[in-house]
């Protein structure tokens, strides 16, 4: 019998890989922070001796939730400007109010927020993009939850800095500050095409190829972008990006609802993934990224909520239903992006996006064990036919029971482990007077 630190008995286990699989009656053996094996429980009995043992009789257990795309310190935005479209939003609403607001206390306190609500929704890991990224490292490094951080990078001056030149020491700064942190990464976050310019994109492209970091990019977003760039360019965003280089195994392109078929030929050749956030783009009217036509390509194709500002929430598992659900509209096809893709996409794909397919994103021996359980047995889930088809189609994130984030539990039974509700409540009431005072 081998010691071992957990084991994880579910009813159903969904692994994500191999591809639309359900083990029924599996366990998880958990060491530190790695999978050791899935395996039937009646095997896991006779070959392991756990220090914890959590059964999950009426769970399905799933590799934490990916969240592709996000701006959590947004999350003290939430409901601040809707009904807008995006240009409007942006610059009569959301950068006045972060003009007025922004500083390191705003960027803690949001990413606090959004921490308890993602954990409470199953996801475990986030791709972020904001100002201010030593203090989202620091803080995500504190309440050890798994994230991407973007480097920031837009020609004009912010509080985080005031010149180009800053943008680029201060935030290969903070990449220097926290390479090797076990659960962060760092990629370069330049806002836009429209924002940024060609000299940046270069000497982005140079420090990425370096370094060996993603490129986190808002692309063709809108059509508005698009002809805006038409007809100030003479180029298409996506062709400019080609130019410079910027189109590569590194780029992970946000939104994209502007393609050409060529366009996603060349996204699949260069190895670009692509991040699909449906609900902000519906709700800002921004347009239908072609979600089955990238993955039949053979693009990687994950899944991100955008910021509270523009969503209104972090919930993945509604993205999830509603990519599905928007896909086969603008395929004009029922079977476009199934559940199981649709749930392979808010996991493995989000963690292939980051450049971390081989540490998270499924459930396979040797891989973090970043992990949630979802409650299978509440009456909107009932009855239960196929597991897969639920877990999008139907389930709520209210229903996530439980959450591990490299073998430590961040989440039991509903409650938050290490987080105290009263006090994060309490700092987004104040937040709430100063924005809207």
């Amino acid at each position: 019998m081998q010691a071992i630190d957990l084991l994880i008995e579910a009813r159903w286990v969904v692994p994500v890989q191999p591809h639309g699989v359900v083990l029924e009656h599996h366990a998880v053996a958990v060491d530190g922070d790695r999978i050791l094996a899935l395996l039937p429980i009646a095997d896991a009995h006779a070959h392991y001796a756990p220090r914890e043992r959590v059964v999950l009789d009426e769970h399905a257990l799933i590799p934490g939730l990916v969240n592709a795309h996000a701006h959590n310190p947004m999350t003290l935005m939430r409901g601040l400007a809707d009904d807008l479209p995006l240009m409007r939003w942006l610059q009569e609403h959301i950068w006045p109010a972060e003009a007025k607001a922004i500083g390191p206390e705003f960027v803690r306190d949001g990413i606090e927020l959004a921490v308890a609500e993602m954990l409470r929704g199953g996801t475990t890991c986030c791709n972020e993009n904001y100002f201010f990224p030593d203090v989202q490292a620091a803080t995500y490094r504190r309440l050890g939850f798994r994230a991407m951080v973007g480097l920031p990078i837009i020609e004009f001056p912010s509080a985080w800095a005031a010149t180009r030149d800053e943008y680029f020491d201060r935030g290969l700064a903070v990449h220097d500050e926290f390479r090797g942190e076990p659960l962060l990464g760092t990629s370069f976050a330049p806002h836009a095409p429209y924002t940024v310019s060609d000299e940046s994109f270069e000497r982005i492209r140079v420090l990425s190829d370096q370094l060996d970091v993603p490129v986190h990019l808002h692309l063709h977003e809108t059509a508005y972008e698009v002809d805006e760039a038409k007809r100030e360019r003479g180029a298409r965003p996506f062709a400019r990006m080609q130019a410079l280089g910027i189109v590569n195994d590194h780029l992970i392109a946000v939104h994209m609802t502007q393609l050409t078929d060529a366009e996603i030929a060349a996204c699949a050749d260069a190895g670009v993934a692509v991040v699909h956030c449906p609900e902000s783009n519906l709700k800002l009217a921004s347009g239908f990224c072609p979600a089955e036509k990238l993955r039949r390509a053979g693009v990687k194709v994950a899944i991100g909520t955008d910021g509270c500002a523009s969503n209104n929430d972090l919930d993945m598992f509604g993205e999830m239903r509603t990519a599905a659900l928007l896909a086969k509209a603008v395929a004009e096809n029922a079977s476009a992006l199934d559940a199981a893709s649709a749930l392979r996409a808010a996991t493995l794909g989000g963690a292939l996006a980051l450049g971390w397919g081989e540490r998270i994103g499924s459930i396979e021996a040797g891989k973090q064990a970043d992990l949630a359980a979802v409650r299978l047995d509440d009456i909107e889930t009932q009855p239960l036919y196929n597991v897969v088809s639920q877990l999008v189609y139907a389930t709520g994130r209210q229903q996530v029971s439980d959450a591990w984030i490299a073998g430590v539990r961040k989440l039991r039974d509903r409650v938050l482990a290490d987080m105290d509700l009263g006090e994060i409540r309490e700092k987004a009431r104040r937040w709430r007077e100063r924005l809207a005072g």
